[in-house]
């Protein structure tokens, strides 16, 4: 595992997000939160975005050294419900400029270390980088939960996946 992958990674995550994020937005507010069935982590896209950006930030503020403020399988939203996504907007754009931040101070000796959280009065300790992946990770599944909801609400959504991202940086081929 590399520091370089790492970032990149992050960038594809807030590549995807945005890219997802912007459509919905055009989409309008009405399309954003409409209920569309229990069965997604939440019933609306508006509230899987914000799940996205309530772990997000819950992890970074872990890794930051705050203790866990939510316990796992508690609100899904962190605290956190705006009732637009103009209400999102601000917050998501301000908490993506602080993991640039954060992730432009990680150096590859830290890739390594454990790092420890308890749960269930279990701790579990596992390398710091496989924490930084899960986030991009974590966010391509409820991607897909909001691909599926647009799919029924309004059509076909823009693909974010990882080849899409790339695609425009890669070198050109004869």
């Amino acid at each position: 595992m590399s520091l370089d992958v790492i970032r990149e990674m992050w960038e594809y995550h807030h590549w995807a997000n945005r890219r997802l994020f912007d459509v919905v937005a055009a989409l309008g507010d009405d399309v954003a939160a409409r209920v569309v069935g229990p069965h997604f982590t939440a019933p609306t896209v508006l509230g899987v975005f914000t799940h996205i950006h309530g772990a997000d930030r819950f992890w970074l503020a872990r890794w930051q050294g705050a203790p866990m403020a939510v316990p796992p399988g508690g609100d899904i939203f962190y605290g956190f419900a705006p009732k637009t996504l103009a209400a999102l907007r601000g917050p998501w754009d301000a908490l993506e400029a602080e993991q640039r931040r954060f992730l432009a101070g990680v150096t590859e000796a830290d890739l390594g270390r454990p790092f420890e959280s308890t749960r269930d009065g279990k701790t579990y300790s596992r390398p710091f980088g496989m924490l930084l992946l899960h986030l991009p990770n974590h966010a391509t599944h409820h991607r897909s939960e909001i691909a599926a909801m647009l799919t029924m609400l309004a059509g076909p959504p823009p693909d974010t996946g990882l080849n899409s991202f790339y695609a425009p940086r890669a070198p050109a081929s004869r």
